[in-house]
């Protein structure tokens, strides 16, 4: 089955607290992997153009802000996202659409027609996201895929029940870009709205300056971090400085590629995809920013607390369900398990019995035999061991004693007696002191038999031998280790811990030569790959001397090292398999029964316990982990990436990333960016955070302690959020557009087809509150907004 939403509880782990006494872990705390929402059907909310009239603008706000999970109240409208989309009319107080850029097209087979899903319904089905596609550049604001841009308008204005003359919307076009847009973005923009939308008049807006519009914001520093970037932008009397602005290439896309990166380093072989969206998820679910990065990174996988620090998320998995019996028919079973075992005996007995009166009456049919053979001629004897495959009387002899012999032992092991060896200093071997030309060919064949059972007794003499000698040598080095440690406890001691520090290091070797011969880029590997490839080449690396193909390869011993090597790596094939662990747990009874510094915690077994190793902390959390358990294999553990990834924006070096942080360039850009004390002081009263990025725990807490730690002790600083993150970018734009200022710098349809795409027109009026200025036209202007897409910092 199949388990995606029901707790567990798992066995009471007990854990031992300071007065000694063991208090139950509480089960953890799961957290479930969550799919992309699919909301179904939603009902258009097109009796916003009835109301409309023809100055009313469609406000769009463009998808850079990043949803974050921390504003609660905007749950239930706005569901968690990436970058959204947001439109709405300018009269609204909401947008009225909120969605991702996404489109799935496919071609619908049974009515043979493409079909487009737009937004959450591309997550309809599994067939709707394999065809998912973004109108953004991945880790970018800048639109990539215009097809993809043209459906996610035709949702907008569809939606808002649209309906102008010729098939235009009819309508002002408000839309928010990023900072330094390019121009062949914002060109291919103004062709869509113009020449296949029929605008009527259309402007665009940086997001983060409406939002600090919004917010009633006149001079300060705007900290703006959405789904793709990080700005920081000093404002000055209502005027963005444009040519002093600079930007971190860290948003909360490049939060969630990070995750992955470090999922993907930590679980190898997690047998789940963690989808992109899930990884921006886990970011704005489980991270916050640490008020003391580093110190908190040290402590971080400490046993005590690691409970609440460590949180598991849960994938879906299959478990196999193991249907438990009741102690009856455990009972039943079990006895039909021994009635088996013994109806088993009892076969084997009979077998076995069987068989013994088989070999008792062979025995008796080859006695009789021997017997007849007394007194016969040769010709009549030979003819009598032919009829019985014997080669002569030699033979059958052996075979007589041997079947003796088997028969002795079979009935002993059915009385129960022990078998009786028998000796063999007894046993003599006559024909070996003969010369081979005294004896014909049966004595030839019968002194080689001799010689092999005299050698099999010598070997058998000298094997006994070696162990007495090994069994003496063993009581005399114990002996003599006993005496040193007596006689010199101290020295003895320290022996010892060289001797477990050696096989420690020897431990060690042999794991990292495992480990090494598993991985096919090692050393030893390769190594071994070039010696196979050598032995199967037809020119092999050493030269053959002339004369044949005879390299003489196996004359020397060394020549077989080859095979060791391709076998065991370095290790010699001849060498006796040495006991590690066993040595080392005699090293350990010795050191523990004799060195008082030497404790239970110190031995290896200690050491290498779970609730000793940081690896199993940081993998699998204060828990034991079972290999066997689906449930376990399919979770994700997350402990320091919680704090890892946020603390990015504060220390790029830390995910690879050559800039500055973000208290680097707000410290720069006020301390040596503005040349007037009165312009620094102001931008310090007001520094502003917009962005789903900043909506981090502890983002503003840190931001303002490690900001006065550069600032001068005097300076007045005030630090604060933006009252929606995500919605006053949106808000901002809306309220803007029913300002004049508005009306003076749309661009007219009849400006765009009189002066080009390129053509932006601005008042020469000193609008103050006038943000969103885009469209690059007169020169004299392009030095005071400097907002031009082809530029860059």
């Amino acid at each position: 089955m199949t388990i995606t939403s029901s707790r567990y509880v798992e066995p009471v782990l007990a854990s031992e607290t300071s007065n000694g006494k063991k208090t139950p872990k509480p089960p953890p705390r799961i957290w479930y992997a969550i799919e992309p929402p699919f909301k179904g059907y939603q009902p258009s909310p097109s009796e916003g153009y009835v109301h409309s009239g023809a100055e009313t603008a469609i406000v769009i706000d463009n998808g850079e802000c990043l949803k974050h999970a921390s504003v609660s109240r905007l749950r239930a409208n706005f569901p968690r996202g990436s970058s959204l989309v947001r439109a709405g009319w300018s009269f609204d107080t909401m947008p009225r659409m909120s969605f991702p850029a996404d489109v799935a097209r496919y071609r619908d087979r049974k009515y043979n027609r493409t079909v487009s899903y737009v937004g959450y319904n591309a997550y309809a089905d599994a067939t709707t996201r394999g065809q998912i596609r973004n109108a953004f550049e991945p880790g970018t604001s800048v639109v990539g895929n215009w097809d993809v841009m043209e459906g996610v308008l035709d949702n907008i204005f569809v939606n808002l029940g649209v309906e102008g003359e010729n098939g235009g919307i009819g309508r002002p076009v408000l839309m928010t870009e990023p900072i330094a847009n390019l121009g062949y973005s914002r060109k291919t923009m103004n062709e869509l709205l113009f020449e296949c939308y029929y605008a009527s008049s259309l402007v665009y807006g940086i997001d983060s300056l409406f939002s600090y519009k919004f917010n009633k914001g006149n001079s300060g520093l705007v900290i703006s971090s959405s789904h793709s970037s990080t700005h920081v932008i000093p404002v000055l009397k209502s005027k963005a400085v444009m040519s002093s602005v600079s930007r971190l290439n860290w948003g909360g896309y490049q939060g969630a590629e990070y995750l992955l990166k470090l999922l993907r380093l930590k679980y190898p072989s997690f047998p789940s995809k963690v989808t992109d969206y899930q990884a921006q998820h886990v970011v704005r679910e489980h991270c916050y920013v640490s008020q003391s990065f580093d110190k908190e990174m040290r402590s971080f996988l400490d046993w005590t607390g690691l409970e609440s620090r460590d949180h598991v998320v849960q994938y879906p998995f299959t478990e196999h369900v193991v249907v438990e019996k009741s102690e009856e028919e455990l009972a039943r079973i079990a006895e039909r398990k021994r009635e088996g075992g013994r109806r088993l005996q009892e076969q084997a007995a009979k077998m076995r019995l069987e068989k013994l009166v088989q070999k008792e009456q062979e025995m008796e049919y080859y006695k009789d035999l021997q017997q007849r053979l007394v007194g016969q001629t040769k010709k009549e004897t030979k003819r009598l061991l032919d009829e019985d495959e014997f080669k002569d009387e030699a033979q059958l002899d052996k075979t007589i004693k041997d079947m003796e012999k088997s028969v002795r032992k079979a009935r002993n092991k059915d009385l129960g007696v022990p078998d009786v060896i028998e000796e063999e200093d007894g046993m003599n071997f006559p024909l070996l002191d003969k010369a081979d030309e005294e004896l014909d060919e049966a004595g030839l064949r019968q002194k080689r038999h001799q010689r092999l059972l005299k050698s099999g007794m010598e070997a058998r003499a000298r094997a006994k031998v070696e162990k007495e000698q090994e069994r003496a040598r063993v009581a005399e080095e114990g002996r003599l280790d006993d005496e040193r440690r007596i006689k010199d406890i101290d020295g003895w001691l320290e022996a010892r811990r060289v001797a477990r520090t050696a096989l420690l290091q020897k431990i060690k070797d042999r794991e990292r030569q495992k480990a090494d011969l598993g991985n096919r880029k090692s050393l030893a590997s390769q190594m071994r790959m070039k010696t196979l490839a050598n032995l199967a080449s037809d020119a092999p690396g050493k030269k053959r001397r002339r004369g044949g193909d005879d390299d003489n390869f196996g004359a020397n011993d060394e020549d077989w090292g080859v095979y060791r090597t391709v076998a065991m790596g370095e290790q010699s094939e001849d060498e006796e398999e040495e006991d590690l662990d066993a040595e080392m747990r005699n090293v350990e009874a010795q050191l523990l029964k004799y060195d008082p510094g030497f404790t239970e915690s110190n031995t290896m077994a200690a050491q290498t316990d779970w609730t000793k190793s940081f690896m199993h902390a940081f993998r699998h959390g204060p828990r034991p982990f079972d290999p066997e358990s689906q449930q376990e294999i399919h979770q994700l553990h997350l402990n320091v990436e919680r704090i890892r990834v946020p603390e990015v924006v504060f220390q790029p070096a830390i995910a690879g990333l050559d800039q500055a942080g973000i208290i680097d360039i707000a410290a720069d850009m006020i301390n040596h960016g503005m040349g007037n004390p009165q312009d620094r002081n102001n931008l310090l009263r007001d520094i502003f955070l917009t962005g789903g990025n900043t909506l981090f725990a502890g983002f503003e807490e840190r931001l303002n302690k490690e900001l006065r730690a550069v600032l001068p002790i005097d300076a007045a600083m005030h630090l604060r959020q933006a009252t929606d993150p995500l919605l006053d970018a949106w808000r901002g734009a809306a309220q803007w557009s029913k300002e004049p200022a508005f009306r003076h710098t749309l661009v007219t349809r009849q400006d765009y087809d009189e002066k080009g795409s390129d053509y932006m027109k601005v008042s020469r009026r000193k609008i103050h509150d006038l943000f969103p200025t885009t469209i690059i036209a007169q020169p004299d202007i392009v030095a005071d907004f400097r907002i031009a897409g082809t530029q860059s910092w």
